[in-house]
């Protein structure tokens, strides 16, 4: 009976308390800046702090780093994004059915840093960040080699937050860096979804219940079949949140298959063939399954650093298991961290940790924050057509579920705008001038 509130008091409790020893960390670093006396590099050069990548873990940590970064200390943040627009991925699933908002997806860079990172400083100092549009070829211990230009960029410390995705393709990520083109991507997947009469998505995990649901919501007159290889959707989640989803699936009409697989689609014969020998009538299948770190990086520098499953292996403090390298550290869903439903919550909280121990580092002191999952970061929302949803907390042993009638059929893009320091929705470009093709 007291369980629920019991639950809801351990979140409040912890998220007080992480907003607590942010605030003492922040205030802390904030006086260390402040009593600052550092002097410039004597040959002149910048202290480079790379990242690598500008998903949420890395853009957070470029901001938190900034943020604190002494006067005179010489360190400057690169980041090397190859996207020329942050990818609001979570509503990727929803703007690949409904039209008319796949731009929404698409958050233009540099708000979210803090303000004047990007300009030079007086007597032509460097600028705080220096933004780099383009991807990494290689790393070194020192340094990463740019891929377009070839050119090497030395470093002092590297974080590398280069992420996960089910597929490298919609609908999970835009396989594009291009903003246009992405948009082009959505738009034909939007009209495959309208012209298909006999869909099938495969893989029950959020992606593919959302985009099922969604198609089935918006299009009730479509054959719409979700193939799952367990014997639940959202099998990774609570038994509440997984009946609840199996139910909303249900209720819209779509044929749900579990504990089979689809091998093969035969496109002559209009089918989808399943691992049983089953044929699905198939027009459009959608692939929503399975989870890829990037990790290739990290592999190239020091293969016994990366885990059976791809992911970067990490001590507590997110510097990467190789005592060779104390100067490299991971964050984000590249990394292996134990946490149980890896999200943006999560990466922000590794983000921190990676940026502060940085920070100490640069400072000459130990990297002293450790990340410990907590299952307040696992809090989901859940849509089931475009107009229901449903939000799960569970720490493990106790689960309960918040339905929603959904209102915005853009979800929560306008909020992830201002979040990100940009004015809803509206894109001049204007950050795309300032950024360089190399150092």
């Amino acid at each position: 009976m007291l369980e629920k509130p019991i639950l809801v008091i351990k979140g409040v409790a912890y998220v007080a308390s992480f907003l607590l020893a942010l605030l003492s960390r922040s205030l802390a670093f904030r006086l260390h800046v402040l009593m600052s006396s550092s002097k410039p590099p004597a040959d002149g050069k910048p202290r480079n702090i790379v990242i690598i990548g500008a998903s949420i873990a890395g853009y957070h940590a470029a901001r938190t780093i900034t943020s604190f970064l002494p006067p005179n200390s010489g360190l400057r943040v690169v980041v090397v994004e190859p996207r020329d627009h942050f990818h609001f991925t979570w509503v990727l699933p929803r703007f690949c059915v409904v039209e008319g908002h796949e731009h929404k997806a698409f958050i233009p860079y540099h708000g979210y840093l803090p303000r004047g990172a990007l300009d030079e400083g007086k007597d032509g100092a460097p600028a705080k960040v220096a933004w780099v549009k383009d991807r990494v070829a290689s790393i070194s211990k020192d340094s990463v080699r740019l891929e377009s230009s070839g050119e090497e960029v030395p470093y002092e410390f590297l974080i590398v937050a280069t992420g996960a995705g089910a597929t490298d393709s919609l609908p999970s990520r835009v396989p594009s860096t291009d903003k246009t083109e992405g948009l082009e991507l959505l738009r034909q997947m939007q009209g495959r979804i309208r012209e298909a009469q006999h869909l099938v998505v495969v893989g029950g995990g959020a992606a593919g219940v959302e985009l099922a649901t969604d198609a089935k919501s918006k299009y009730p007159e479509k054959h719409v079949v979700l193939v799952h290889s367990r014997n639940a959707v959202m099998h990774r989640f609570g038994p509440k949140l997984r009946d609840a989803a199996k139910k909303g699936i249900e209720e819209l009409g779509i044929e749900l298959i579990t504990q089979d697989r689809v091998v093969g689609e035969e496109k002559e014969k209009g089918v989808a063939v399943l691992k049983s020998g089953r044929e699905v009538k198939c027009d459009y299948l959608v692939n929503c399954t399975g989870q890829r770190p990037d990790s290739r990086l990290v592999a190239q520098l020091s293969p016994p650093s990366i885990a059976a499953t791809g992911h970067i292996l990490v001590k507590p403090t997110l510097q990467v298991e190789d005592a060779a390298l104390p100067n490299v550290y991971a964050c984000g869903d590249v990394c292996e961290t134990n946490t149980a439903h890896p999200n943006s919550r999560s990466a922000m909280r590794q983000a921190l940790v990676a940026a502060f121990n940085v920070l100490d580092a640069a400072a000459g002191r130990k990297p002293k924050m450790v990340y410990e999952p907590h299952w307040f970061d696992g809090v989901i929302k859940l849509t089931l057509g475009l107009d229901k949803s449903i939000s799960n907390v569970g720490d493990g042993n106790t689960e309960f579920l918040f339905p929603t009638k959904e209102k915005d059929v853009a979800l929560m893009a306008k909020g992830a705008w201002k979040k990100l320091g940009a004015r809803p929705f509206e894109d001049d470009d204007s950050f795309l001038s300032r950024i360089r093709a190399k150092i």
